[in-house]
């Protein structure tokens, strides 16, 4: 037994030894390797990463505000009779263009002829008279009584007269402008009264569209501002015009304020009554810095974002930029930006700021510099 327990001991110190061997030879090596001077091999530089750069560049920019608002005649009037009578003519076509002046509707004037000969004849007698008196007054021949008669007798009868011929003109109607008619609502041999309706006249050329503007806008709004509107009866086709009236109050219900435009319309294609969208132009930048919609990174908020940047060393920066006016495909940069600058529209998820990038083969970009933007 006390054989056994000798040589596991000695097995023990024999391990040991060798275990003190091996690690005195690793370090060694160690502290040789460190006498030498070698240095660690360093990694190999990335190569830079290929993405689509489009340059910011200057273009004509419009703000409009979208509304929607209604059609309305530049002049519309329904045609009524003053005076009562029998239809005998009505010289005219429904959907006709007449002129100012065109007669409409002539009524039976035999009555009334016959009234202006009586007042005629009863006018004649009253002037004699007047006259006569006139110089037998200076005479002394008449009372100031009987001058005083004779001349209200003849102003009377001037006055009737007057009437009568007033109520004989008054039997033919005619068109108040220069309009289109529209559905006659009589027919010869009707008798009519005062008031009665005869037919409309409604002048088509221009027509006028009124709109509500949010008061929040007012500021933006003058005379002559452009507006242009399209109608469901013509999809994909723009009638333009121009604001010629600001109501000069708000209402208060609505917080709005009316306004209306005129926009031609000498086919009378556009009819009063119809329900049109319509962007009224605000502002316009003949310089404005536009870059495509796509480049934007991040958008802050409605009106910041931030963008890829590539300099001239082809490395890019995270800029902060100020949004303005958002168009097709396209958005304004307000500030942060200046025209010429390279923004990256493509390959935005391979980048960060610091990063080595090469531009694209030529031809990559052109999908975007067609897009609407133009210097």
């Amino acid at each position: 037994g006390s054989c056994f327990v000798r040589a596991r001991a000695i097995e023990a110190r024999r391990r040991a030894l060798v275990c003190l061997l091996l690690l005195a030879g690793f370090m060694g090596a160690g502290c040789k390797k460190e006498g030498t001077g070698a240095t660690p091999a360093t990694p190999a530089a990335a190569p830079p990463t290929q993405v689509v750069v489009v340059p910011a560049r200057n273009q004509r920019v419009s703000e409009f505000l979208s509304l929607v608002g209604t059609l309305t005649a530049n002049e519309s009037v329904e045609v009524k009779a003053e005076a009562e009578g029998v239809v005998q003519e009505i010289p005219f076509q429904e959907g006709q263009v007449v002129e100012k002046g065109a007669l409409l509707v002539k009524l039976d004037e035999t009555k009334l002829a016959s009234a202006v000969a009586e007042a005629e004849a009863n006018f004649k007698l009253s002037e004699a008279t007047f006259q006569r008196s006139v110089q037998l007054f200076k005479d002394k021949l008449i009372s100031q009584q009987e001058y005083d008669q004779a001349a209200a007798t003849y102003a009377v009868n001037q006055a009737s007269l007057e009437l009568k011929r007033r109520q004989l003109k008054d039997a033919r109607v005619y068109a108040p402008f220069k309009g289109v008619l529209g559905a006659r609502s009589i027919s010869p041999g009707l008798v009519i009264t005062r008031n009665t309706p005869l037919t409309w006249v409604i002048d088509l050329d221009p027509v006028k569209v009124e709109v509500n503007v949010p008061e929040r806008f007012l500021s933006q709004l003058r005379i002559g501002q452009t507006v242009e509107l399209n109608v469901a009866a013509f999809p994909g086709r723009k009638f333009k015009g121009e604001v010629y009236f600001i109501a000069p109050f708000v209402d208060t219900n609505t917080r709005t304020a009316l306004v209306k435009a005129r926009i031609p319309n000498p086919e009378f294609e556009l009819k009063p009554g119809m329900f049109a969208s319509l962007e009224l132009t605000l502002t316009i930048k003949e310089q404005a810095v536009v870059i495509p919609e796509v480049a934007l990174n991040q958008v802050l908020d409605g009106s910041r974002a931030t963008i890829y940047v590539v300099d001239a060393s082809q490395t890019v920066q995270l800029r902060k930029v100020a949004l303005g006016v958002r168009l097709a495909g396209l958005v304004e940069v307000t500030e942060g930006l200046q025209a010429g600058e390279n923004v990256v529209v493509e390959g935005v998820q391979k980048i960060g700021p610091g990063s080595k990038v090469k531009a694209a083969p030529k031809g990559a970009a052109d999908p975007y510099l067609t897009n609407g933007i133009s210097g």
